[in-house]
């Protein structure tokens, strides 16, 4: 192993660094969110990122989106974000599609994978999300921004963790109502990424059955169950 992998082996072991190279993770949306994972998820050494998203880079993302700049302004969010991941780290194999996930072509674009990171911010391709991964049996990491706040959680197949969060006929996430600054997809996506490598790994305590509801305004963090058999 080079020294590029050096300070990750401070708190992952040699074995452990070397199995990250084999593993295959989604990253679904190429937004704010997506833009802070697929970054980190690189720099961790992922061997395998596959990239969707179907939008193209507009003004309003620059506030926030690691990815956007003036200079690809129009340019599709998931082939920016492969030649970024090319830049970090060459070793890493990239598949970048512009491409929407639906129920039509869900589970052809993720099966493989052994992970798939929610980055998204439309409520019915996330619950599009969570029947394919349970269908392929693929654990999926779920993150949301809006204003001040995140949250972020891990979803087993079969645990239909979304169906808590979302109640029936709510179609619009929260950030359309109180925005997103700089700093909260950051937050959330990193979050995210430090449970996609226990998930990968078999380390540490999941947020399953749980979320994690971070408040930058008061600096208060909770995490609350999520379980059916409690409602």
């Amino acid at each position: 192993m080079t020294d590029r992998y050096l300070r990750n082996e401070r708190m992952l072991s040699p074995d452990e660094n070397r199995s990250l190279r084999s593993r295959r993770v989604a990253v679904v949306g190429c937004g704010g969110l997506g833009g802070y994972i697929i970054e980190m998820l690189a720099r961790l050494g992922i061997g395998h990122l596959s990239l969707f998203d179907g939008d193209v880079f507009e003004e309003s993302n620059l506030n926030r989106q690691l990815l956007s700049l003036p200079s690809v302004l129009g340019k599709p969010k998931a082939l920016i974000a492969a030649e970024r991941v090319k830049q970090v780290n060459p070793d890493v194999i990239t598949r970048a599609q512009k491409v929407f996930l639906d129920t039509a072509n869900a589970t052809e674009l993720l099966e493989g994978h052994d992970l798939v990171m929610d980055a998204l911010d439309n409520i019915d391709t996330r619950f599009c999300l969570q029947q394919s991964c349970e269908k392929l049996q693929i654990p999926m990491i779920f993150g949301a921004i809006a204003g001040w706040y995140a949250q972020v959680c891990t979803v087993f197949p079969g645990d239909r963790t979304l169906d808590l969060l979302y109640p029936p006929g709510v179609n619009k996430t929260e950030e359309t109502l109180l925005g997103n600054p700089s700093f909260s997809p950051a937050l959330a996506a990193s979050l995210q990424v430090a449970e996609a490598l226990k998930v990968l790994l078999g380390r540490g305590e999941l947020l399953r059955h749980r979320i994690l509801f971070a408040d930058t305004l008061t600096h208060q963090y909770s995490i609350i169950p999520l379980r059916h058999d409690t409602l």
